[in-house]
C-alpha cells in the first residue's frame, strides 16, 4: 500500500511491502511484531517511538534516497506524529491483514 501525506509543508510518500518487517529490525534492531504489541495496548501506554520507527520505516521503503532516522526528522521543524498515528495505522494494517478467502 502506498500513501503520500502533507507533513510540514512536504508531500511524503510512504509505502508498505512484505519488506517492511526485515527493514524495521535491520534498521532499529527489534523485531517488528514485538515492536507493534507496544502500541496494540490502552491508549495511555502508546509507545510513540514504535510509530516514528514505522514513520522512517515506511517512507525510507517507498524512497530508497532519504537518510537515516534522525537526519530524516531533523529535516522537519514540525511533525506532528498524534494527528499521524490513524493515517500510519492504516498502512500498518495493510500491512498485516491477510488476503485469505
Amino acid at each position: 500500500m502506498e500513501k503520500v501525506i502533507h507533513i510540514d509543508g512536504k508531500d511524503v510518500r510512504f509505502k508498505t511491502t512484505g519488506a517492511i518487517p526485515l527493514r524495521y529490525k535491520q534498521q532499529f534492531g527489534t523485531d517488528f511484531f514485538s515492536a507493534l504489541q507496544k502500541i496494540s495496548g490502552k491508549k495511555s501506554d502508546i509507545d510513540l517511538e514504535v510509530f516514528f520507527n514505522f514513520a522512517w520505516v515506511a517512507a525510507k521503503t517507498a524512497d530508497k534516497s532519504i537518510p537515516a532516522p534522525m537526519e530524516w526528522f531533523d529535516s522537519f521543524d514540525e511533525f506532528p506524529i498524534v494527528d499521524l498515528v490513524p493515517e500510519l495505522q492504516e498502512l500498518l494494517m495493510a500491512t498485516m491483514q491477510t488476503k485469505k478467502k
